[in-house]
């Protein structure tokens, strides 16, 4: 199982995917996270990359397609992963299925978690994050309730760089989605409903 999510930023493609990973045990790979450890290891790609990831815009294709690279190499990823953040535009597709070919491997599915905009600027506006375990709740948590550290805005997630962050998926990854149905592997869900009903349909879309 190599799946591609797809979808715009706080479409609920990692909520999915985590499920994904506990039921199937493939390997998860967000983009997101490796760029956040990449900045909080202040790694020569982490400080590259901060300045875009702050500003709401997309880190260059060539910082990004070398992580994914050394990350699809690893043991986990070996038997099946999920791809979450990337790739994030048509050339971005292009070289990951360059790469995939060299090591003998194909995309199964691509995974379209559809979610309207007003939708995500609510979701994502109003979302918090522990400082400290890095659990993820909303601006009704006063404190983190699995660790009673502090919540806070991630920088990202202020509606003006929110509405940012969408401006440049429409722009830059919507395309995506044709690419993908022109390969005939494009699979599309409503994400604006409970999660269990979402991922009930996510694994019906993937014949799981």
């Amino acid at each position: 199982m190599n799946i591609v999510l797809l979808g715009a930023p706080g479409a609920g493609k990692g909520t999915q995917a985590q499920r994904l990973v506990e039921e199937f045990g493939v390997a998860h790979i967000s983009t997101g996270d490796l760029l956040r450890a990449a900045v909080k290891n202040q790694t020569e790609l982490g400080v590259q990359a901060k300045g875009y990831m702050d500003a709401g815009q997309l880190v260059p294709d060539e910082l990004v397609i070398g992580l994914v690279k050394e990350r699809l190499g690893e043991d986990d990823a070996q038997k099946g992963f999920l791809l979450d953040g990337f790739p994030r535009n048509t050339a971005q597709a292009v070289a990951l299925d360059s790469e995939l070919s060299e090591m003998g491997r194909d995309i199964d599915a691509a995974l379209l978690v559809d979610v309207a905009s007003e939708v995500i600027i609510e979701r994502l506006s109003s979302r918090r994050v522990c400082r400290d375990c890095g659990y993820t709740g909303t601006a009704a948590d006063e404190s983190c309730p699995r660790c009673s550290g502090e919540m806070y805005q991630r920088d990202d997630d202020k509606p003006e760089t929110v509405k940012n962050r969408l401006d440049v998926y429409e722009s830059q990854t919507a395309p995506l989605v044709e690419y993908y149905k022109g390969h005939g592997i494009l699979k599309s869900v409503d994400g604006d409903r409970p999660m269990d009903v979402v991922y009930a349909d996510v694994k019906e879309a993937l014949a799981l």
